[in-house]
């Protein structure tokens, strides 16, 4: 960074007779100003191109910006006319471009040519102005039949230009012939989805509270109903055994210490209570509302340890499959029904005198834990055979 009059050093004795760049015989532009009468631009060019130094066609388009060398080369009256001669960075070969104050163009004099669009000999168009020179004024003047088709070209464009303002000016007026009725129309129109927009920022607004959301949320679409209706939520599962029906039912904060807390027992017919925890660690002498102040205490702890549990356990539900292939749980106490083939001296002892009743429990696809299933081996033909 360069800082404040630096480089720009005047000594005393020229103090306020001239200035650093004049005394340094520099140009205030530097090196874009190193050949005299010459200074580096940004030129771009106002139409496309064709290069005539490339090998092959090349065409420049519209807006190619070059570092081009802008010259004063004359004067039309009292305007000037610029010389600009860039480089053509792909082949090398120098483009030179000329203003023309007179014509209100710009002219391609070497080094390439300007693409034709047809259009150089186009007639004005409506809201367009055709520019005359001085020899077409003069031949206008002189000519009375040239006088009489502009007179007469004029009045068409004149009928033209009167048939449009005309249409303008009927439409507006079947707009607005009646304000009132075209303004009572359209707040009726903004007023029926005001009340809709009111009631949809009412529902994202406590959609945002509830969820805690510092983003704007977007109206519902019927996409977004459909989708969520295709979305379901999988519950436990039937396999789940036993051990995690016990898992789900115990509580998040489990203690290995009895439950705090006072318990009921009847003893003689009579109603006893009997205190646990730190209730019954107070003395003897303790006033009784400090006593009750701690058994309240320990039993809202007890109610909320119990109340405090998980809704789901993902690490103890089983997947699908999984569950299709676990055994159904065993009941203490009950035996397992035996195959008819494996004989009938299995129903017990007391098989005499009263009908016994078999427990019948749901029959399992796995052998128990700890015997491998062994299956039959299937013979298959031989191809020789």
């Amino acid at each position: 960074m360069q800082g404040f009059n630096m480089g720009r050093y005047v000594p005393p004795e020229h103090e306020g007779t001239t200035t650093g760049n004049a005394l340094a015989r520099k140009h205030p532009l530097g090196a874009r100003a190193s050949k005299p009468g010459i200074l580096v631009v940004r030129f771009e060019t106002p139409f496309a191109i064709w290069c005539s130094t490339c090998p092959k066609p090349t065409i420049i388009g519209q807006g190619v910006r070059f570092n081009a060398e802008k010259k004063r080369i004359g004067s039309y009256f009292s305007t000037a006319i610029w010389q600009f001669r860039m480089k053509h960075a792909d082949c090398g070969g120098w483009i030179e471009i000329h203003t023309d104050p007179k014509n209100t163009a710009y002219v391609v004099v070497s080094g390439a040519k300007k693409r034709d669009t047809g259009e150089e000999g186009r007639a004005p168009q409506e809201g367009e102005m055709a520019i005359l020179t001085e020899e077409e004024r003069e031949k206008l003047r002189g000519n009375a039949f040239a006088s009489l088709e502009k007179t007469i070209e004029d009045r068409q464009h004149l009928a033209q230009a009167t048939e449009r303002i005309d249409e303008l000016q009927d439409a507006a007026k079947r707009g607005w012939d009646d304000p009132y009725t075209r303004n009572k129309a359209l707040r009726a129109t903004f007023r029926a989805g005001r009340h809709r927009r009111e009631r949809e920022a009412a529902v994202g607004e406590a959609l945002k509270d509830k969820m805690s959301l510092g983003i704007e949320l977007v109206p519902a679409t019927e996409e977004d109903a459909r989708r969520a209706r295709l979305v379901e939520f999988g519950g436990v599962g039937e396999g789940v055994d036993e051990a995690g029906l016990k898992a789900f039912a115990k509580p998040l904060f489990a203690s290995s210490s009895p439950s705090p807390g006072p318990s009921a027992s009847v003893k003689d017919g009579k109603s006893t209570t009997t205190t646990t925890g730190k209730a019954a660690l107070l003395p003897k002498g303790t006033p009784k509302a400090q006593v009750l102040a701690s058994k309240r205490r320990e039993t809202i702890v007890s109610e909320i340890v119990g109340n405090t549990r998980m809704a789901r356990d993902p690490f103890l539900v089983e997947t699908k499959g999984a569950a299709e292939r676990s055994s159904a749980p065993r009941i203490p106490g009950l035996k397992r029904k035996r195959d008819e083939d494996g004989g009938g001296g299995g129903g017990g002892g007391g098989g005499g005198g009263g009908a016994q009743q078999k427990q019948e429990l749901p029959k399992t696809t796995e052998p128990e834990q700890g015997t491998p299933s062994s299956k039959s081996l299937v013979a298959y033909d031989s191809d020789s055979d």
